[in-house]
């Protein structure tokens, strides 16, 4: 097996100095997720030929001495529901099997023009619905640390590649944490931006007044410097924010002194909340404590109602979306007698797995 990829900064640094190429760094990727295939299926779509030499040309421009970005030559994976044009784009979903994108993703023309390379599409629960990436059509995903356990979800295909060093970054998308819960599931940093920081233009919808792409990654300047390749507005997403995107690179002094750390008390106490993970969270906040922050207790009184509320909006918002899905237009379509209507409900009833119909009932 191909040795795991190390981070950002350091495949950066082996790349400036020559000890390695991109195209290296791409085979390395793609034959470390060929070799872990059967134990994570954390990847769907490899991309060897256009990896390939999209990491060549970014080795001619170093040659050159020219490099477009920190991220110039850098092997990333996208989750399956963020389009690239002609690429496959099924948000592990049997009801988009065969569908190839006609067009780019914001993020990923903007991960292109920086020269980051996309080698793979990573698996995911079906529509980003779901904490485990068990609900795929292509399979469920395995945690690299034990491949008995769950990577989380949805993003769990991207979060698993990260962590078994098949890539030094990657992209997901989080509607109710599904960047997040991955991330600390697989022991990588992960993080959903502000909304509308980062275009979803070219993001596969679950629920949009929730959904946003971010960044994974094994260390916080690793996702900061993916965040600052990816945000900033975009005229194709009308809830793209329109100021310009702060660097967040740039603020990642180190030095903590006198930020101010709120401390859900009562979140904390909420029945369920494991005494373990309690007390990993209070730790976490004593250390930055030391190192200066300042600690205030906050009061988050409607936490409890959530959960109830996230169910409305995401599975409302879901039914609405997934409408498009229809068999009309693209992707699968259900031979049935008795006209259009019988073929919607055939393609719908075939196409879409247990959860994702489950959500769409809810929301309608």
């Amino acid at each position: 097996m191909d040795e795991a990829l190390g981070t950002l900064t350091e495949l950066r640094t082996a790349l400036d100095a020559g000890a390695v190429t991109a195209v290296q760094l791409a085979e390395r990727a793609l034959a470390r997720g060929d070799a872990l295939d059967a134990r994570l299926h954390a990847l769907l779509f490899p991309r060897r030929e256009r990896a390939l030499a999209e990491a060549a040309r970014a080795d001619e421009r170093r040659a050159r001495g020219e490099r477009r970005s920190a991220l110039d030559g850098i092997p990333l994976v996208l989750k399956d529901c963020i389009v690239q044009a002609g690429e496959p784009a099924t948000a592990a979903s049997k009801i988009l099997r065969g569908y190839v994108s006609p067009f780019d993703a914001t993020v990923v023309a903007r991960l292109e023009a920086v020269g980051a390379v996309i080698v793979a599409r990573a698996n995911m629960d079906e529509f980003a619905m779901g904490s485990s990436t068990a609900h795929s059509c292509y399979g469920a995903a395995r945690n690299p640390w034990d491949a008995e356990r769950s990577p989380g979800g949805s993003s769990g295909g991207p979060a698993a590649a990260v962590a078994a060093g098949i890539v030094p970054l990657a992209l997901g998308s989080d509607t109710g944490g599904s960047v997040r819960q991955p991330a600390a599931l697989c022991g990588v940093t992960g993080m959903k931006p502000t909304y509308g920081r980062v275009s979803r233009y070219g993001l596969i919808a679950y629920a949009s007044s929730l959904d946003q792409i971010g960044p994974l990654a094994r260390s916080a300047a690793d996702c900061a410097a993916l965040l600052d390749a990816i945000a900033g507005h975009d005229a194709a997403d009308s809830t793209s924010l329109p100021e310009a995107a702060p660097r967040t690179v740039a603020a990642l002094s180190g030095d903590v002194s006198g930020l101010r750390i709120g401390i859900p008390r009562d979140v904390l106490a909420l029945p369920g909340a494991q005494p373990a993970v309690v007390a990993r969270v209070l730790e976490a906040a004593e250390t930055l404590a030391r190192a200066g922050a300042k600690l205030v207790d906050v009061a988050l009184p409607h936490t409890r109602y959530g959960l109830a509320a996230y169910d409305l909006i995401a599975t409302a918002e879901a039914s609405s979306n997934l409408a498009r899905f229809d068999g009309v237009r693209y992707g699968l379509r259900a031979s049935a007698p008795g006209g259009v209507t019988a073929m919607i409900e055939a393609t719908r009833s075939e196409g879409f797995g247990a959860e994702v119909k489950r959500r769409i009932l809810l929301g309608t």
